[in-house]
């Protein structure tokens, strides 16, 4: 369990279409401002790690000691690049607690980065494709696009069509990114433009349209975490209540994909270890890397049952002013999904969340939080449970 480790700072880049920007300026950038916030003399953190998935995006490709371009006080600490697909955020953030657990660090920078816009799409789709099964010929030619396309082909067979639930998850997204300013993408569009294939809205891989996928994006996020002895001594403190990860198997010939097991288990196993249930939390941000997964989140989360997740929208769970809101900051689907950066900017926006410190995408007196972030089709899953301590 990872209760006694906390998040004591964040620091947050813009995410977009960042040209100019290297993958270094993004490192540094948030790196930097993480430090500042915690007010602290850099020669005090232990080590660093770094989620970058990369995949030939960059030719950067010995990353991790780029942090410690960010001062000259970091240099000799050490530094290591963490990778397990789009959750390599996420896979960062739990070497650095384990690091803090294993009594081997007391303070420890955890940034994400992805320099990704300035390739081309189709460069980025084979880039991505690449953390899918390469050993059979069938899987190994389908793009991500395609996977979570057959995804919806099967819950439309299985269950029902869920392309209506999927339009309303994409407006929902973009709706809440308009209140954060450091979203990619800040324009509204309606349920009835995101349902209607157009000029505008194409088809990517049928189903999915332009609106069922998130955004090419350049983009990093940076959290400082502390041991229990070091927290105390920061303004503010969020703790890290649970966390748990679960890998399933990577061919998709070898489990059923729609029942989204992984994620399952993995949130199931944060609850228990947190001893809360969905009802007990206050917001959620999740990997909605594809609109189709987000509602399959809904229902591994267990806000409604397999086959139903649509309900968590009808009866307005899900929405910026429900019960239990999903993806404030706009999710992937409008915030953006610099990959390795992705799982970082999670943590950094709920520690923000639950320290009062979120603006326009503050959920008021939010105490708990769930955080979901995923590498490839449902393979790589990690579930955090934010709890406030301090703000």
């Amino acid at each position: 369990m990872a209760e006694n480790v906390s998040i004591v700072a964040s620091g947050h880049t813009r995410f977009g279409r960042l040209d100019g920007q290297t993958l270094e300026d993004l490192i540094v950038a948030a790196a930097a401002e993480a430090i500042d916030e915690a007010a602290i003399d850099p020669a005090e953190i232990d080590a660093v790690y770094l989620g970058h998935f990369n995949s030939g995006m960059v030719a950067d490709g010995f990353a991790a000691s780029l942090i410690h371009q960010t001062h000259p006080g970091l240099r000799f600490k050490p530094a290591t690049r963490c990778e397990n697909a789009c959750a390599s955020g996420a896979a960062a953030i739990w070497a650095g607690v384990n690091a803090i657990r294993a009594g081997d660090a007391e303070l420890v920078l955890v940034v994400g980065a992805e320099k990704m816009t300035a390739n081309t799409t189709e460069q980025v789709t084979r880039a991505l494709a690449g953390a899918g099964y390469q050993n059979n010929p069938d899987e190994a030619g389908l793009s991500f696009p395609q996977l979570f396309g057959i995804a919806a082909q099967q819950y439309q067979a299985r269950y029902r069509d869920p392309l209506p639930a999927m339009a309303q998850i994409a407006a929902k997204n973009h709706a809440n990114a308009m209140f954060n300013p450091l979203a990619h993408m800040q324009r509204e569009v309606s349920v009835e433009f995101c349902s209607t294939v157009s000029d505008k809205n194409p088809l990517i891989a049928p189903p999915l349209r332009m609106t069922d996928c998130s955004l090419i994006t350049d983009g990093a996020a940076a959290i400082l975490l502390a041991s229990p002895a070091r927290a105390k001594r920061f303004p503010r403190e969020v703790g890290l209540r649970a966390m748990a990860q679960v890998n399933d198997f990577l061919p998709l010939g070898k489990r059923d994909f729609l029942a989204f097991e992984g994620p399952q288990r993995a949130i199931a196993q944060a609850y228990a270890q947190a001893g809360i249930s969905a009802a007990q939390l206050d917001f959620a941000e999740v990997h909605d890397c594809f609109t189709i997964a987000e509602l399959l989140i809904y229902e591994a989360m267990g806000l409604a049952p397999k086959g139903e997740g649509h309900r968590a929208l009808a009866e307005g769970t899900v929405l910026r002013d429900g019960a239990l809101p999903v993806n404030l900051s706009g999710g992937l689907k409008a915030k953006g999904h610099p990959v390795g950066a992705t799982g970082v900017s999670m943590h950094a926006l709920g520690f923000r969340q639950l320290t009062g410190r979120a603006g326009d995408i503050q959920r008021t007196d939010a105490a708990l939080g769930l955080v979901f972030n995923m590498g490839g089709a449902a393979v790589a899953n990690y579930a955090s449970i934010l709890e406030a301590k301090r703000a």
